[in-house]
């Protein structure tokens, strides 16, 4: 008996409608996966943690490689803190900036930590921050991660502080637009918003661990020790999730913290910015694949979640697959393409639910039609996806 009578294909019309439903399973898991969180994240979040009875002591470091435009203006703006001036110190890693913005910097009462040329990535920034704090046998409760470019409320430090007294160990902050001047931006400050939405709103609702974003980021001092050495420079904000997971920490999403963060302006900066980050999603979960049979064994299923995660292609590349298909399958068969298309609305649902209401309006629409070009520039991303390399990378800013 051959294959093909075992299975009981008569022609190619039987093989066509398996590799059919099999795609359609794949991608219907990874649109349910995203439907469930996107809902549950919808509503108010009520502030968990009240005022502390102790005031924690911080370390806020700003790793700054060329960042000259922008760097004094964000250490000006997180001196404007409630918080006592004596409870934090300010570090700024200074990679390729000029000497005159360095002695700003300190004029301000930052501390720089001046690094050499082959310092490009952000977590050896960060490692040469902490030897900075050890060396000098400093003193500090939590670690605080900001871009150069970011900006904060003045109650910043407070609410980290509530939270931290409160038992959290590791904690990410609403991430939020600072700029939406161009349609990229625009969509750029969409996409993280619905991030925040799905992965980190959504994901807390259901007992899961927040995704960490690479800045506006705390960590219990203790827990940032045992973790800065063993992260590599390729993706920090992945590498540190992984090392957290792996010893059960959970990380705590305030949505009602905010840390203002500039968009990219122009596609080429979309384009580039996306391939590094493909790269570390792919880099990150083949270095993670090798602990999952114990995080499974041992129950741990935020790990086996964060894993999922980096299996599942960007939205807007699942929006774009599915509509292709849809579209591709609609002239051999009406009956076969409705599902797609059914699947292709529900993700259309499932998106509208992660954008937050200050988003939708006029801006949006117009940048909508912006989203063919940014599908093509993903697509191409994943051809290109190992061209890339290990140093630090920023948002341009304008002079």
């Amino acid at each position: 008996m051959d294959i093909n009578s075992f299975f009981n294909f008569d022609n190619g019309e039987d093989i066509f409608r398996i590799v059919d439903a099999v795609l359609f399973l794949i991608f219907a898991v990874f649109v349910l996966y995203l439907f469930i969180f996107a809902v549950k994240s919808t509503g108010k979040t009520v502030n968990k943690y009240p005022p502390a009875e102790k005031l924690y002591k911080f370390a806020i470091l700003f790793p700054a490689y060329m960042e000259d435009l922008v760097i004094v203006n964000s250490v000006k703006s997180f001196l404007a803190q409630k918080y006592p001036r004596d409870k934090y110190d300010i570090y700024v890693i200074s990679a390729e900036m000029k000497e005159k913005t360095d002695r700003e910097l300190e004029s301000l009462s930052a501390t720089v930590i001046r690094v050499d040329d082959t310092c490009h990535t952000k977590i050896k920034a960060l490692q040469k921050a902490t030897d900075y704090i050890v060396e000098n046998k400093l003193d500090y409760d939590v670690v605080v991660v900001l871009d150069a470019d970011n900006v904060v409320d003045s109650d910043f430090l407070e609410q980290l502080n509530n939270a931290f007294y409160s038992g959290c160990s590791a904690v990410q902050t609403h991430r939020v637009a600072k700029n939406m001047n161009t349609s990229v931006a625009v969509l750029d400050a969409v996409s993280e918003e619905m991030n925040n939405s799905i992965f980190r709103k959504g994901h807390t609702k259901l007992g899961f661990s927040a995704g960490l974003i690479g800045s506006g980021m705390a960590f219990d001092y203790d827990t940032f020790m045992s973790i800065i050495y063993d992260a590599s420079s390729i993706g920090e904000d992945k590498q540190l999730e992984v090392l957290l997971l792996k010893q059960n920490i959970y990380i705590e999403y305030l949505s009602d913290v905010h840390t203002y963060d500039e968009k990219v302006k122009k596609s080429s900066q979309f384009y580039n910015q996306r391939k590094r980050w493909l790269f570390s999603q792919v880099h990150n979960l083949f270095l993670g694949a090798k602990g999952l049979p114990k995080a499974l064994f041992n129950g741990n299923w935020d790990y086996c979640n964060k894993l999922f995660q980096w299996i599942m292609p960007p939205r807007i590349m699942l929006l774009g697959s599915i509509l292709i298909i849809a579209c591709l399958i609609l002239p051999f068969s009406f009956y076969l393409s409705i599902k797609w298309f059914v699947l292709f609305a529900v993700l259309c649902i499932t998106l509208a639910l992660a954008i937050p209401d200050y988003l939708v309006n006029g801006r949006l629409l117009k940048a909508i039609f912006y989203v063919p070009i940014l599908f093509l520039l993903m697509l191409l991303n994943h051809f290109r996806i190992f061209n890339r390399k290990n140093t630090f990378s920023h948002t341009p800013h304008d002079e």
